[in-house]
């Protein structure tokens, strides 16, 4: 047997397995693109500095997570850890902001984090990335919180809590640091190591922990709910209303904060109750200052990642299932049968949209009949000489001439 072995924290994602991957990345593009979201590709690494800015130097992923690496050039390069900040970049780069506002992009692309693996957290996983720059309005942060919800109905996830808050913005939440930091400070006994480490890098991420016992008292901490400034807050509320009108329920959860320094106001998750360790199928919010942190001009912007293998945890615990599609058509082949012939008869089923498929394995008839049921073929041709016969499920034999195969098909 091979040593060889995908490597710690990466999968591969099967022939068998592929029919739910494209339900979720076909269903979710589909969606984003119902709602007027244009698809964008961005490299798989960028320049280190795209994500040092962004998320914080002092957040998880720069400090613990990021695949970092210098190239023969000298240069500092980061496999990306997520999807925003490069969007951003490119946004800034092309001159998006001379496009009719707001620039609505979406991505299917594979992220990377050096964390321990475990379920539903990989070192290399799949993420969709939505993101919307060049309006501050309400309505785009329901917006893309309903995009996601209607994906969540047309694949069948049913089973996930909704939970909202607003962190504020650079006006109000100054203030609001300065008043946990005095809670804290109160309470430095509450705290474990963990919980000490993120508040020495952002005192928000204290609600980020994962010890419950440290949770649980957090829960009588000052809320950033209370610090809102007008603004904030009439525009939490707005948000609120609106999810209300389109019929999306929700909790609104005051210690929600998210891991990334560039949060602003609105931030989201979808949570798969199901799951303890990593809960989250979809994390979002607004990012009100992320083109700014990145020297472009000050743009408003609101947007979610939703892994993809979480996504498919939370349907397979809802039993959703699709079948890997057959094949239309698989020639059996006797001895004298013509097999130049049968070749181009192939050729011509797969140019006119047909998919098809022969034998190619040298197997014995009885092998060739068997191979035909193990591709779920609606049409068996059974080729003996000049003549075929055609075997359709629900319909009686058919024996015609070779020349006539493939008019009798696709008649």
């Amino acid at each position: 047997m091979s040593p060889f072995r995908a490597p710690r924290g990466t999968h591969d994602v099967l022939p068998s397995e592929q029919p739910m991957w494209q339900l979720v990345t076909g269903t979710l593009a589909e969606v984003a693109e119902l709602y007027g979201y244009r698809r964008i590709q961005t490299p798989n690494f960028e320049d280190t500095d795209v994500f040092a800015r962004t998320s914080g130097a002092g957040s998880d992923v720069v400090q613990k997570e990021m695949y970092t690496f210098v190239d023969k050039g000298g240069r500092s390069l980061t496999l990306k850890p997520e999807g925003t900040a490069p969007i951003a970049r490119a946004y800034i780069e092309h001159g998006m902001h001379r496009d009719p506002q707001p620039v609505k992009l979406y991505t299917v692309a594979p992220m990377y984090r050096y964390e321990a693996p475990q379920r539903g957290r990989y070192r290399e996983h799949w993420q969709v990335s939505v993101e919307a720059f060049g309006s501050a309005d309400p309505a785009l942060d329901a917006e893309v919180i309903d995009l996601y919800a209607q994906f969540a109905r047309r694949v069948g996830i049913t089973k996930y809590v909704l939970q909202i808050n607003s962190i504020g913005d650079a006006n109000c939440r100054p203030a609001y640091i300065a008043r946990l930091n005095e809670w804290l400070d109160e309470h430095a006994d509450v705290l474990d190591e963990d919980a000490q480490q993120k508040r020495a890098r952002s005192p928000l991420r204290v609600f980020d922990v994962k010890n419950e016992r440290v949770r649980a008292a957090l829960r009588d901490a000052p809320k950033m709910a209370d610090h809102l400034c007008e603004a904030c807050a009439a525009h939490f509320a707005e948000v609120r209303r609106l999810l209300d009108e389109l019929r999306i329920p929700y909790e609104v959860e005051p210690t929600l904060v998210r891991g990334l320094d560039y949060y602003t106001r609105t931030v989201f998750e979808f949570i798969n109750p199901d799951e303890k360790a990593q809960p989250q199928i979809c994390s979002g919010g607004r990012y009100d200052g992320l083109v700014e942190q990145l020297d472009g001009r000050p743009t408003p912007g609101v947007g979610f990642g939703a892994g993809i293998e979480r996504a498919l945890i939370a349907l397979d615990a809802e039993e959703r299932r699709v079948e890997q599609p057959g094949l239309d058509v698989f020639f059996v082949t006797g001895e004298d049968a013509p097999r130049d012939r049968v070749l181009q008869l192939l050729a011509e089923l797969r140019h006119g949209g047909l998919s098809a498929d022969a034998d190619y394995a040298g197997r014995s008839f009885k092998g060739q009949m068997t191979q035909a049921g193990r591709t779920g073929a609606q049409t068996v041709v059974i080729v003996r000489g000049g003549d075929a016969t055609i075997r359709r499920n629900g319909r009686d034999e058919q024996v015609v001439a070779l020349e006539d195969v493939v008019a009798t098909l696709t008649r």
